[in-house]
């Protein structure tokens, strides 16, 4: 099933509609969007979340997923009649998410390009995640 899912989404990300591809920065920040961290709470816990991230979980540790669930969270917790990003550690797990999330719901998504790796290189706010 999932070799399934990964070969469906890379179908899907030849197609980009609604996907921005973005570095994180201080700019995008600034526009308060809403920033939704993918990760694992062990990697949230590891690194913390980039200053007014959601952090909602998409694969767990072992790289199981429950489409479902992720939906509903993120429909509880962002407006996703607007814009917001998505962030994972490296940019590969949000390429994948962002490109579904925007073929399959036709959201705006704006995929943050090197993750949280690269938002640590450029010394921008992250705070210590809280349960």
């Amino acid at each position: 099933m999932k070799k399934l899912f990964f070969l469906f989404v890379a179908l899907l990300s030849f197609s980009h509609a609604d996907v921005t591809n973005k570095f994180p920065s201080a700019d995008l920040l600034g526009k308060q969007l809403p920033i939704v961290d993918v990760r694992t709470p062990p990697e949230w816990a590891e690194t913390g979340l980039l200053k007014g991230a959601i952090p909602i979980m998409f694969f767990d540790e072992r790289g199981g997923y429950n489409v479902d669930k992720f939906i509903q969270e993120l429909n509880e917790k962002v407006d996703t009649s607007k814009e917001f990003a998505i962030i994972c550690r490296t940019g590969s797990r949000t390429k994948i998410i962002s490109n579904f999330l925007a073929k399959e719901f036709g959201y705006k998504v704006i995929n943050l390009e090197g993750g949280m790796m690269f938002a640590i290189g450029q010394k921008l706010p992250i705070l210590p995640y809280k349960k």
